[in-house]
């Protein structure tokens, strides 16, 4: 495929987003955070956090003192927070939103349930854009569509898996183990939500925006 089948409306900042008719009425970016083009990977983001580094690991995450059950934000088991720390904040804050710090104040990482109602109104097959390998989904009420690349994910200093895996962000924390957050995951045998994103990784975002905000 070298077209995109969905048309696309821009906010004031530039960015286009589609509507695929979904019952929340809510708004899908063509493209990643850091990218321009569908196809593009853009930038990877460690959960909770607003900009790229070098190295993603538990060390230089920003809501740890080093480890997984060392977390000093976002925790509701005492077990995994530092020095029992937790606060029960179990959905990211804007401050902390990849998609808000980036593209401004209308746009945000979707939750969990928004990644679920796309998958629950759309129909999904793997595909290639200009010669990238992603997943295509398609609205089953309006026929407009989405395409997320395999963009892979980024642990220490190593990109790994394009063109074979894709991992994007959801805002909500995995609350039976908050060294996870909730991610939408897709390779070439299985795509849904998975409870297995390691905070300190580094996955795409893929942002969203209330139909209100148009």
């Amino acid at each position: 495929m070298s077209e995109n089948y969905f048309d696309a409306q821009t906010d004031a900042n530039g960015h286009e987003y589609v509507d695929l008719g979904l019952p929340s009425g809510t708004l899908w970016a063509t493209c990643n955070i850091g990218a321009t083009k569908p196809e593009e990977y853009g930038d990877y983001f460690a959960w909770g956090e607003t900009s790229t580094k070098n190295t993603y690991n538990w060390t230089t995450y920003k809501y740890s003192k080093g480890d997984e059950d060392e977390l000093t934000k976002y925790c509701n088991n005492s077990d995994f927070g530092n020095n029992g720390f937790t606060d029960n904040l179990t959905e990211l804050q804007r401050g902390d939103d990849p998609a808000t710090a980036n593209w401004g104040s209308g746009w945000q990482t979707p939750s969990d349930e928004q990644w679920e109602e796309l998958l629950a109104n759309t129909t999904s097959e793997l595909t290639t854009q200009n010669g990238v390998e992603g997943r295509l989904f398609t609205s089953k009420k309006n026929g407009q569509s989405l395409f997320l690349p395999a963009a892979g994910d980024r642990w220490d200093d190593e990109l790994s898996d394009v063109g074979s895996r894709g991992l994007y962000w959801s805002s909500s924390l995995d609350t039976g183990y908050p060294g996870n957050a909730w991610d939408f995951f897709f390779n070439s045998g299985y795509y849904g939500m998975s409870y297995y994103g390691s905070r300190g990784d580094g996955h795409s975002v893929r942002a969203v925006r209330s139909a209100r905000m148009q």
